[in-house]
C-alpha cells in the first residue's frame, strides 16, 4: 500500500496527465530530497505502477496497477460523501463485518470498507462468498438513512440498479437483475449484495451495504459448486477491467439512486429496477430454507417493499419476501 509521500507523488501524476513533472517539482512540492524522490518512484514501480524517467524531463505515469487502495479508488470519485473516507484491508474475513464494527462506534455515513482479499465473506441465506487476491471486489458501505426500518429492503434493490447500471456502462454486457439482489449475465451470477442492519422500532441506526463482484475471476478459481453458476466480468469477455474504477462507478451510480430513495423518488428507483429485471415475466419456483419448492407460478412484479409477486396456475397472486428464487424455462 502507497505511503503518505507516495500518496501524495500520484495525486501529483494525476494532475499532470501525460505531461512531464520534473524532479525538481516533485521535490519541492512534497518536501523531500531529489535522491528521495527517486526512491519513492522506484517504490511505486514495486507495487506495479508503471512510471516513465527521463533526463531533463522528469518523471511521468503511464499506466496504473490493478489496485483498491484509497488512492486509486479516491482519483476521480465524483461522489459528494460515498466513499469520500475508506478503510482498505489487503486480507479481511468480511468486509461487512468490518463495516459494522466501525459503525458501531459511530463512523460516518458513507465509510467505505475495501479489501483485495476476502476469506470469510457472507451471500444471502448463510452462503459463504470468498474473494481471491486481484480477482473481485469486496466492498461494504455504513449508511444511516433517516428511513423507517421496514423500508430499508429499498436499498438492497438500489443497489442492484447501481451495479448493473455500472457494469452496463463500463463493459457493454447485458448484465441483469435476478430477484432480489443478484447481478447475472448469461443466467450466471456476476455479483451477490448483502444488506445488514442494526435498527430500533421505528428508526435505522445503520445498514451496511456488501457488494461483491467477479471482475478478473478465473474459472479455476471458483469453487466446484460454482462453476456452473457463477460468472466474471473477464470470463465473458470483458478484460482488463480495473476494480477501482469499477467501484467509482458503482458509488457514483448508488450515491445517485440512494438520493432519490431518501428524497421519496423510489418509484423512479423500482421503474430502473423493473427495466433491469431478468425474473419479471418469467415462470419462477420459490424455494425455502431447507431448498423445497414452496411456490411455482409467473413473476408479475416488485412492490415498494421489494417483495416479490407470483401469481400460480390458480391466478393467485403471491407476496414472497424471502426465499430463492429459481428461473424456470419459458
Amino acid at each position: 500500500m502507497p505511503t503518505d509521500t507516495a500518496a501524495e507523488l500520484l495525486a501529483l501524476f494525476a494532475a499532470a496527465g501525460d505531461s512531464w513533472v520534473s524532479g525538481e517539482a516533485i521535490s519541492r512540492r512534497i518536501g523531500v530530497s531529489r535522491t528521495a524522490v527517486w526512491k519513492h518512484v522506484e517504490a511505486l514501480r514495486a507495487l506495479g505502477y508503471q512510471v516513465e524517467a527521463a533526463p531533463r524531463k522528469g518523471y511521468r505515469l503511464i499506466a496504473r496497477p490493478d489496485l483498491l487502495t484509497p488512492e486509486e479508488v479516491s482519483a476521480g470519485l465524483t461522489t459528494r460523501r460515498l466513499g469520500r473516507v475508506i478503510e482498505y484491508r489487503e486480507t479481511v474475513g468480511s468486509t461487512n463485518d468490518l463495516a459494522k464494527d466501525l459503525a458501531r462506534k459511530g463512523v460516518p455515513e458513507g465509510l467505505l470498507v475495501l479489501a483485495d482479499q476476502q476469506t470469510a465473506g457472507k451471500g444471502r441465506l448463510g452462503r459463504s462468498w470468498l474473494t481471491p487476491p486481484g480477482a473481485a471486489i469486496a466492498m461494504s458501505l455504513v449508511l444511516r438513512p433517516a428511513l423507517p426500518p421496514h423500508e430499508a429492503p429499498r436499498i438492497t434493490l438500489a443497489a442492484a440498479v447501481a451495479v448493473t447500471e455500472a457494469v452496463r456502462d463500463m463493459t457493454g454486457l447485458p448484465a441483469g437483475i435476478k430477484w432480489p439482489n443478484d447481478v447475472q449475465l448469461e443466467g450466471r451470477k456476476l455479483c451477490g449484495i448483502l444488506t445488514e442492519m442494526e435498527a430500533e422500532l421505528d428508526r435505522v441506526a445503520f445498514v451496511v451495504l456488501g457488494i461483491g463482484v467477479n471482475v478478473g475471476l478465473r474459472r479455476e478459481q471458483m469453487s466446484p459448486a460454482l462453476r456452473e453458476t457463477a460468472t466474471s466480468l473477464a470470463l465473458e469477455g470483458a478484460i482488463g477491467v480495473r476494480r477501482a474504477v469499477l467501484v467509482q462507478a458503482i458509488l457514483s451510480r448508488f450515491e445517485q439512486a440512494y438520493d432519490d430513495l431518501l428524497a421519496g423518488r423510489f418509484p423512479q428507483v423500482l421503474s430502473r429496477w423493473r427495466s433491469l429485471s431478468v425474473t419479471l415475466g418469467r415462470p419462477v419456483r420459490v424455494h425455502g430454507l431447507g431448498g423445497q419448492v414452496t411456490l411455482e407460478g409467473v413473476a408479475q412484479d416488485v412492490d415498494d417493499d421489494g417483495a416479490l409477486l407470483v401469481r400460480d396456475a390458480d391466478g393467485c397472486l403471491h407476496r414472497v419476501l424471502s426465499g430463492e428464487v429459481s428461473l424456470r424455462p419459458a
